[in-house]
């Protein structure tokens, strides 16, 4: 059960807000999700780098048919199962954003994330083409460093979104802006 109360912050100047709250099972049944989804994520990520890097060093013959299995098995599997957990990460990082203290962008840490998240999910889908035309011999197998930038590039993006996850660096949003916005106006 989900309820919507008002809180209320110790300053005046602020003024009372909704938050979303829900039941402590529910908001770590939620956590979990989150944490798993990314996790299966990144694993999905790995599997991808490391079937690109082993089609790149092969030759001739070996490196197409490499490709060809990648595309087999990958193409359709593996990036729907990526964008499956990229969504789910993505809701359940929202709903925990909406449920709990963090916030979606009260903090820098957990605005990055979401960014990183919608990135991610982008390249994984800018990743189907060119690697369904690299099994088919549409597209030259020297083009294959694009492929290989999307899934590094991927997999550095979900690892920085885990680091800030641990880290959570950075501090509130409002407060740095609010800084800023003084240190503009002298006296």
């Amino acid at each position: 059960m989900t309820t919507l109360s008002t809180a209320r912050t110790a300053s005046p100047q602020r003024p009372t807000r909704a938050r979303w709250t829900v039941p402590a099972r529910l908001r770590k049944s939620i956590l979990v999700t989150h944490v798993v989804s990314a996790g299966a994520w990144i694993g999905i990520d790995v599997l991808s780098v490391v079937l690109v890097a082993i089609g790149w060093v092969r030759a001739g013959d070996d490196r197409t048919a490499v490709y060809r299995a990648l595309a087999d098995f990958f193409v359709v599997p593996l990036p729907l199962s990526a964008l499956t957990a990229g969504t789910i990460c993505l809701i359940a990082g929202v709903l925990l954003g909406l449920a709990t203290k963090w916030g979606l962008v009260r903090f820098w840490w957990v605005a990055v994330k979401l960014v990183l998240n919608v990135v991610a999910c982008a390249m994984m889908l800018a990743f189907l083409g060119p690697i369904t035309e690299l099994a088919t011999g549409e597209q030259p197998l020297q083009d294959i460093w694009f492929v290989s930038f999307l899934g590094a590039t991927a997999l550095a993006l979900l690892s920085f979104a885990t680091v800030l996850s641990v880290f959570k660096p950075w501090g509130r949003v409002i407060e740095r802006t609010a800084r800023v916005a003084k240190s503009d106006h002298p006296g």
